[in-house]
């Protein structure tokens, strides 16, 4: 058994992004004087939901990504997938600090693009990762 350094490093970098996001959306409640939920603002609702949809994801990600690590799963894959969910993270984060695209504005491709980079790239890191620990378990 190895140690899972390259789910360590996913960690660091995944950790490091949920507590930038929770001071963000932390400062901006502070700003707008909202103590708990959304409080019928737009902005409040991207961050709270950039902020949760990390923390949804990440942990079993990175649960599954040091077991896979740890038994079967080739070094090199696991390298590529863990960069590519990330990755994946950090676009669909950055899609989500703007109104274009969280809410699909026209004159915000960028946002929209890197919001379905973000949230495709998730699933094909899920996916395959669940795959290559199913298939090399077997």
């Amino acid at each position: 058994m190895t140690a899972p350094i390259i789910s360590a490093y996913a960690g660091g970098f995944l950790i490091i992004m949920q507590g930038i996001l929770m001071v963000l959306t932390g400062l901006h409640r502070a700003k707008a004087g909202i103590n708990l939920g959304l409080g019928d603002d737009p902005v409040m609702e991207r961050k709270v939901r950039r902020h949760g949809n990390l923390a949804e994801n990440a942990g079993i990600f990175l649960a599954a990504l040091a077991i896979a690590e740890m038994t079967v799963v080739p070094h090199q894959t696991i390298l590529i997938i863990a960069i590519g969910f990330v990755f994946a993270r950090f676009c669909h984060a950055i899609a989500l600090s703007t109104e274009a695209g969280s809410h699909g504005a026209q004159d915000g491709k960028i946002f929209v693009l890197a919001r379905v980079i973000g949230a495709f790239g998730t699933l094909i890191c899920f996916l395959a990762l669940g795959g290559f620990l199913l298939f090399n378990l077997m």
